[in-house]
């Protein structure tokens, strides 16, 4: 998560350099070259049935394909540290998505976790705006596509989990990253046949590199790994590093400003994460 946190930050300067479908379609392809390895079936695996496959599907198409359209899109119109106080949010989306899709129950605890989420997400919105009128009209725009994105990686992380029961996390890994590849390529070639590639900066082929890395390998293959011996509920509480680490980078990195409002809307943020994820009192 600290991973994910740092390469959502990262997005904000490499979307000023590459279109947003162009970025993600070569992540994608960065992603597949350095995990082709990891496609072969274990001896001691299962072969791919339908319910598999319908799993390995939404996975990338939810996780990989729609999230990156919509991180990409909404830190492009809102700023890294906004992305941080909106993924906050995750922990309690997770506890929602669990309710409707799982029918698990939804304690208090967890209902004014979610209640604070949505204050702290508010409060940014109103006013955690940029002060010239043009960037705020399009920061209203940014925060809607940062709330879908982490809807994406809630419905991710439930997802996941029941991958884990079936494959090794590297073939999740290798196949997630060949339908994210797969989705975004007729994007991708449409955004590449009008790009200027001789005015890419080198250190924005450097930065690209990480985040591709970063976005497709190493963070789903830590993510998944980790599912594989924790319960994903009980794997939300580890979601906190994203918007701290997005922060810090957006902040540290990237120069960029917190004001007291966005201080009191990340706050919010992480109460309500800690407030969601914190072990109950035993009776």
């Amino acid at each position: 998560m600290a991973l994910v946190g740092s390469y959502v930050a990262l997005s904000k300067p490499l979307v000023a350099v590459f279109p947003v479908f162009l970025l993600a379609w070569l992540r994608f392809g960065i992603g597949a070259l350095a995990t082709v390895h990891w496609l072969r079936k274990p001896a001691d695996e299962p072969a791919l049935d339908r319910s598999t496959r319908r799993l390995l599907f939404l996975e990338a198409f939810m996780g990989n394909f729609l999230f990156s359209i919509c991180m990409l899109y909404g830190v492009a119109l809102s700023s890294a540290v906004a992305a941080g106080v909106i993924m906050a949010a995750i922990p309690a989306v997770v506890a929602l998505l669990g309710w409707l899709w799982l029918k698990e129950s939804i304690s208090r605890r967890v209902a004014l976790a979610t209640a604070l989420a949505v204050v702290g997400i508010g409060l940014l919105s109103a006013r955690g705006t940029p002060a010239s009128a043009g960037a705020a009209q399009t920061a209203w725009l940014g925060h809607l596509l940062l709330l879908g994105a982490v809807l994406c990686e809630a419905a991710y992380a439930v997802i996941g989990k029941r991958l884990t029961s079936r494959l090794s996390p590297k073939r999740i890994t290798a196949l997630i990253n060949l339908w994210g590849l797969a989705l975004m390529t007729p994007l991708g070639l449409w955004s590449a046949s009008s790009f200027a590639w001789s005015a890419v900066p080198a250190w924005a082929w450097l930065a690209l590199l990480f985040y591709a890395l970063a976005a497709s390998v190493w963070s789903v293959w830590l993510w998944m790994t980790g599912l594989r011996g924790v319960a994903a509920s009980s794997a939300g509480i580890f979601t906190v590093m994203l918007p701290i680490s997005a922060t810090l980078v957006g902040v540290l990195a990237l120069s960029e400003v917190m004001g007291p409002w966005q201080w009191l809307a990340l706050g919010l943020a992480l109460a309500a994460v800690l407030l969601a994820t914190a072990p109950a009192r035993a009776s």
